[in-house]
């Protein structure tokens, strides 16, 4: 069976790619930063339960060094390109631009080096935009309805993603994925923040529906997802976009339906939009000043304040991607964290 190279390895979707992989025979290289005393004892488990599969190799190393990449690449017919910056906030704006831009390039140059078979890189649905209200867009819609970006790490994205077309249209064999809003169970990181507020509403810590909880979002789950990029692998074309995500719905609709599947009616309370980005900005000062981490910022506030309405249909008929329905996956978190005890 081919070795299979990725990158992200520990996060929330790299993670559950590499047990599909692993449950499918493939051996895999997971690409994986190095070990440091800040790291996430949650990363370590992910990492520790990868490790116990012999099909598992894992490999220690920065995206933004080529030679790590290239010992870890090395031998390796298949690419997925995960890892990324897409955190709420840096201190230093730059590294954006370094992880999700120049380490990108780092990837391709090494891949079309040893001439992979094969390249999927993960993108994001903001690189395509906002959506007005009503309307529904997918891979072809264009232009973007805006010019401008809500955060760096949309901003960073949507440049790579330009780039990325052009280096499939040079003849690199690459397929790109735009995931939505994923989320179900797992790592509870940021890239899985939409689990975390579902948890926290049940619990009572996140009853605010900013904007009154109209705009629309799409909700894809972590194992469809997951599987989606497989799908592109295998039956990809080069130089295509898949939008890998589920249902739309708003958030007021999503929470109408975790308190349907709790059998609980939680307490809600609807917000304009000024008091969410007065938060935001309070939060971003904070963080500037004595260096607490903001959970959230204005950009990202921004981001949940418009509608982000998107089609899966492209992936449905190419990829077979058969994604299941957004209570379905809320039925699943639930009962994972059930099962845990966690209420």
């Amino acid at each position: 069976m081919e070795t299979v190279f990725v990158t992200g390895a520990t996060g929330f979707i790299g993670s559950k790619l590499v047990e599909i992989l692993l449950e499918r025979g493939f051996c895999v290289r997971g690409f994986c930063r190095p070990k440091t005393p800040v790291t996430s004892p949650d990363r370590e488990a992910v990492l520790k339960k990868l490790e116990n599969y012999p099909n598992f190799q894992s490999v220690y190393g920065e995206i933004t060094e080529p030679e790590s990449l290239r010992k870890g690449m090395e031998g390796c017919g298949l690419v997925f390109h995960l890892a990324a910056y897409a955190k709420n906030w840096s201190p230093d704006p730059a590294v954006y631009t370094q992880m999700n831009i120049d380490a990108m390039r780092n990837v391709f140059q090494i891949a079309k080096e040893f001439q992979v078979r094969k390249i999927v890189w993960t993108s994001t649905i903001v690189t395509l935009g906002p959506t007005k209200p009503g309307e529904i867009r997918d891979e072809a819609s264009s232009p973007r309805l805006r010019d401008t970006y809500f955060t760096e790490y949309e901003k960073t994205k949507a440049i790579a993603e330009q780039e990325a077309l052009c280096w499939a249209k040079d003849g690199l064999p690459l397929v790109i994925v735009n995931p939505t809003r994923v989320y179900g169970p797992g790592l509870l990181s940021e890239g899985n923040a939409v689990t975390q507020l579902i948890l926290d509403y049940v619990k009572g810590k996140a009853p605010f529906l900013p904007n009154r909880g109209i705009n629309v979002g799409n909700y894809g789950f972590i194992d469809d997802v997951a599987l989606g990029h497989l799908l592109a692998m295998e039956k990809g074309g080069i130089g295509e976009r898949y939008i890998l995500g589920g249902e739309n719905a708003s958030l007021r609709e999503l929470f109408r339906l975790v308190d349907e599947i709790s059998g609980k009616k939680h307490w809600k309370l609807p917000l304009w939009k000024a008091g969410p980005l007065l938060f935001a900005w309070i939060l971003e000062k904070r963080a500037r000043w004595f260096g607490v981490y903001p959970r959230i910022t204005p950009g990202w506030m921004r981001t949940f304040l418009v509608d982000w309405a998107y089609s899966c249909e492209k992936a449905k008929q190419e990829l077979g991607y058969e994604p299941i329905s957004l209570r379905q996956g809320l039925e699943k978190i639930w009962n994972w964290k059930i099962l845990s005890k966690d209420f």
